[in-house]
Parts: C-alpha cells; sequence; structure tokens
C-alpha cells in the first residue's frame, strides 16, 4: 500500500535551523517531525521539547516512550526524513498480502510463506517467520496481513486511551461489522444466510477456525484484554447460542444487525454466587399463566459488554435443581425491568463489564433458545469456543510480554552493558519463549482437530484436552507477564510510557485465569473428562 503523503528528504543541517518555539522541529529514529503546533498539547510540556529543538531525539524519546506513541502521531507530525533514511510513515509497502513463495512437494502439504514482520525470534509464530506450515494457506496469510494493517493503524496507537476512558469507539466495532470480521467470529461456518457482507480476502466458504484463530491473534496483538474483550468478547459466546439454537424467527430478527456490528449482545451466565457452578444458578425464568411470556427475576455479575449490549443471552433456572432445571433465554435491552450498571474491575477496563439484574422482565416464549430444562447443553456446547478464544489471546498476550521484553533489553543498559547481554535477562527470555511456543503448538494442534471434527465430536472429544491447554495457557501468560515486568523494573509499575503494555497486560491476568473456567477447574476437568472418554474408546488402565 502507498503511502498517504509525500515526505521530504532533509539533512541535519536543515532540522538545526528549527530550534525555535515559533518553529520546532527534531528527529526519531531519521524521521524528521515538526512539532511547532504540538508543543501545548506535548503532555511533558514545552520545556522537555525545547531541550531537544533542532536535534536528534531518538533517546530522550524512547527513554520515555514506546512505539504505540510514534505510531499515534506520525501521520500528524511527520514532514519526511533525514538524507535518503527510509521515512517512519503511517503505512509501509510492505502493508500489501504477502504471497506464497513455495510449496514444498511431500507427501504432507506444507506451505512456506515470505518472512513477515520485524523477525524477532518466538515474538510471532514461527510460520510468519519463513518456516513451514501444514496447516495453513494463501488465505490465512492474507487476513492476517490484513488484520495487522488495521490494528497496527487504527487501535494499537490508540488502545492505551481507550483503556483509560474505558470504552472503545463505537465505530471500531461497526468496522468490525464491516470488514467481515464479526461474522467469522461465531466458532461456526460462515453464515452467508444471514448477511450480506463478505470478508475481503477470504470467500465464506472457505472460512475456518485458522481464519478466526488469526483475526483473534492479530486484534490480541495491540496488547488490551479490554480492546479484545470489547470487539469479541461478548459478542462471541452471546451470539452463537443463538446462531445455532434460536428459532427461525428470531435469527431473521435479530442476526443481521449483530452481523452488521448495529446491534451488540452478551451472554449473562455468572452469577453472585454461581460462578463456575453453572448448575447451580438461582435466576428464575416463570412461566405466565397463559403460557406466552416467561417472568424473569434475579442478577448476573462480571457480564462482559452488558452496558453496550442491546440483547442478553441469559441462563436461567425454569425447572427443578441442577442442570436439568436451566434454559437460554433471549432478553432485550428495550424490556421492561432489565437493568445495568458497570462494574469498576482490576483490568480490561474497556471490555463494558456489567452488573445486570432482572425485575419482572417479560420475556415472549419465543425468546426461549433452544428447548426448555435443555439450556445446560446449549451452555456446554459454548465453552470450546470460548475457551480457545481465551487460549489465543492468553498465548498472544505472553508473545507481547515477550517482545516488548526482548526489544527492550536490545535499548536498555545496566552495569555498562545491554540487558541482553547479561545472562541472566537471557534465562528469562528463554523460559517465556519456550513456554508460549509449547502452548502455540498445542493450540494450532486444537484447532485442526475442530476443522476436523464435527461439532458434536469436538465437544465430546476435545473437551478435557481444551480445559487443559486453557490452564496452561494462562499460566504461560502469568509467567511471562511476570518475568517481562522484571525485566522492564519500575516501568512496568506506571501506566503508560514504555513499560505501558506490560503494566497492562500484567493487571489483566486474572482475567484470563479465571472467566470461561478457573486454573483449578480447568486442570480437573482436563482429566476427568479425557478419562471418560479414552475409557470409552477402549483404554486399557
Amino acid at each position: 500500500m502507498a503511502t498517504q503523503q509525500s515526505l521530504q528528504n532533509f539533512s541535519e543541517e536543515d532540522v538545526a535551523k528549527h530550534g525555535t518555539e515559533e518553529s520546532l522541529w527534531i528527529v526519531i529514529d531519521g524521521g524528521v517531525y515538526d512539532l511547532t503546533s504540538f508543543q501545548n498539547e506535548h503532555p511533558g510540556g514545552k520545556k522537555i521539547l525545547k531541550r531537544v529543538a533542532g536535534k536528534d531525539a531518538s533517546k530522550m524519546f524512547w527513554k520515555y516512550h514506546n512505539a504505540g506513541i510514534l505510531k499515534k502521531y506520525t501521520p500528524k507530525l511527520q514532514i519526511g526524513a533525514i538524507g535518503s533514511a527510509a521515512p517512519v510513515v503511517q503505512e509501509k509497502e510492505a502493508d500489501a498480502p504477502a504471497a506464497p513463495v513455495a510449496v514444498v512437494e511431500s507427501s504432507t502439504a506444507k506451505e512456506l510463506f515470505e518472512q513477515y514482520g520485524d523477525m524477532v525470534p518466538f515474538a510471532d509464530p514461527n510460520w510468519y517467520q519463513g518456516y513451514s506450515t501444514a496447516y495453513l494457506n494463501a488465505s490465512h496469510v492474507a487476513l492476517r496481513d490484513e488484520v495487522r494493517a488495521w490494528v497496527d493503524a487504527e487501535i494499537e496507537p490508540f488502545v492505551g486511551e481507550w483503556d483509560e476512558k474505558k470504552e472503545v469507539p463505537a465505530e471500531i466495532y461497526k468496522e468490525m461489522g464491516r470488514r467481515g470480521y464479526l461474522a467469522g467470529a461465531l466458532g461456526v461456518h460462515y453464515p452467508v444466510e444471514y448477511t450480506d457482507i463478505r470478508p475481503k480476502c477470504v470467500a465464506p466458504e472457505q472460512w475456518d477456525h485458522f481464519h478466526e484463530m488469526i483475526l483473534t491473534d492479530e486484534i490480541t496483538r495491540a496488547g488490551s484484554g479490554g480492546l479484545v474483550w470489547n470487539l469479541l468478547g461478548g459478542y462471541g459466546i452471546g451470539a452463537p447460542p443463538v446462531v445455532k439454537f434460536a428459532t427461525p424467527e428470531t435469527k431473521q430478527r435479530v442476526l443481521p444487525g449483530l452481523l452488521a456490528g448495529d446491534k451488540r449482545i452478551c451472554l449473562c451466565i455468572t452469577e453472585p454466587d454461581a460462578g463456575s457452578d453453572v448448575a447451580n444458578l438461582t435466576t428464575s425464568a416463570k412461566l405466565t399463566p397463559d403460557g406466552k411470556h416467561y417472568i424473569v427475576n434475579g442478577e448476573k455479575k462480571w457480564i462482559t459488554n452488558g452496558i453496550w449490549a442491546d440483547y442478553f443471552t441469559v441462563a436461567v433456572r425454569t425447572g427443578g435443581e441442577g442442570m436439568s432445571g436451566v434454559s437460554l433465554l433471549l432478553l432485550e435491552k428495550t424490556m421492561p425491568g432489565l437493568n445495568v450498571r458497570r462494574m469498576d474491575c482490576s483490568g480490561v477496563w474497556s471490555s463494558g463489564t456489567t452488573y445486570v439484574t432482572f425485575e419482572d422482565v417479560k420475556v415472549p416464549v419465543e425468546n426461549l433458545i433452544g428447548k426448555e430444562n435443555q439450556g445446560f447443553k446449549v451452555i456446554m456446547t459454548n465453552f470450546n469456543h470460548e475457551r480457545l478464544g481465551i487460549i489465543i489471546q492468553a498465548t498472544r498476550f505472553s508473545r507481547v510480554c515477550y517482545e516488548e521484553s526482548m526489544k527492550y533489553a536490545h535499548k536498555r543498559r545496566t552495569f555498562g552493558k545491554r540487558l541482553i547481554d547479561h545472562p541472566v535477562i537471557r534465562a528469562k527470555l528463554a523460559n517465556m519463549a519456550i513456554k508460549i511456543e509449547a502452548t502455540y503448538n498445542w493450540l494450532e494442534n486444537m484447532v485442526f482437530q475442530t476443522c476436523s471434527m464435527s461439532e458434536q465430536e469436538a465437544m465430546y472429544r476435545l473437551g478435557g484436552a481444551i480445559a487443559g491447554l486453557k490452564a496452561q495457557s494462562t499460566q504461560t501468560f502469568e509467567f511471562c507477564a511476570r518475568e517481562a515486568a522484571q525485566i522492564f523494573g519500575g516501568l512496568s509499575y506506571s501506566r503508560g510510557g514504555q513499560g505501558g503494555k506490560v503494566e497492562r497486560l500484567y493487571r489483566e491476568v486474572r482475567a484470563y485465569a479465571i472467566p470461561g473456567g478457573s486454573e483449578e477447574i480447568m486442570l480437573d476437568l482436563a482429566v476427568r473428562q479425557s478419562l471418560r472418554v479414552h475409557q470409552a474408546l477402549g483404554a486399557k488402565l
């Protein structure tokens, strides 16, 4: 993709002539920036800028800022570059989709794609870096390139601001719909029957679980759990039950708006006294004497996206105790008696975590999702998709912690040498890398299995393994966040700046270790479920 504006070449002498408050230029990594009109906006004030006016400010800039700040202001402030240096511009020629360079002939099909990204070892999956893959094809590469270009230009530079404001602009969510990303994030086929929107670089009939994995992974690379949950969290777990189990009339009425990004949805299962213990939830739904409505009373807690949702996929008790008395209903924001309030949490600030209350909410029986008293089965079909999403995010966040640490270790000097030259730092990075790669390779295999099995078979055979992988991914995330914080030192304890991503992600570890099934429950389920399946398959114990 070509650059959006023509940038001039300057000499250092040219820049030196602009060292006053009336005309203030600086150089950062070879790029020339005119900060004359920016002085009053600079968070550190004019004085800091005056110190570097007309000079190369690279060292001072990187002392206080991360790459996201440069990405954010480059389109507004860059006017050129020093000499023939390649200018740091807002869009790169390399943003065009990479084409496959070879297909290795073998009895097992393998693809080999061009090198992509910054080529920091282990900072991206190795198929980005010129290694072969047996799972992916050119359509996956094209989607990766498309999503990364969008995230780099329109999302990553702003996530810190959005996090502080506790909200992602509605336009970003709407763009997810326009690009076809929402329709591809349901853990099912691409639902062409409910939308005319099509992905730009992937035919709907080609769309598979790897495309969804890549979409989630590249958005997660921005380094904000609040962002990912805002765009994919409530939607990715609230909408699939509607797609799979709602009545045809409900689907036709609800899904087009959801897939386009015009409407939003959330999943309401967790209650103040019923988190992982779904079978014992207490929110009630009682039929009216005429049998035309359910009257819903109760409350739900920690509901992602609830403050913005138009629709609420709600687990209710319609029968007796235990799982056999649970049903699922679709409630709507306009229904009297449904109230929401924002919750303040440790992390994922821009995700819209919500406390939802139901006071005599009147719901048409046509809004039943699935069959009455069989909602627990519907909920169970949702778990593999939800947990895989968490695994993808936790694994990429681990990479973000690692990549930020690796790059910082090459800049920061202590005791007369760079951090990367200290064996103890290299050991930290190595331990992060081996955990990340082990987790990612298991993830790829699980996604491949979901592509190879029916949904019913995958739910039965993969539930245990995915539960175990969910625990492994969040433990890896916690380890990498801690090690990254140690490498960044005090910079990881203050919001913003070079350690901003690490600080934010460290706060968000628990938001991944607990939702979707806590690590303790996942580890127990991994063994129990896998044993049950393999005993049925003939395991000799």
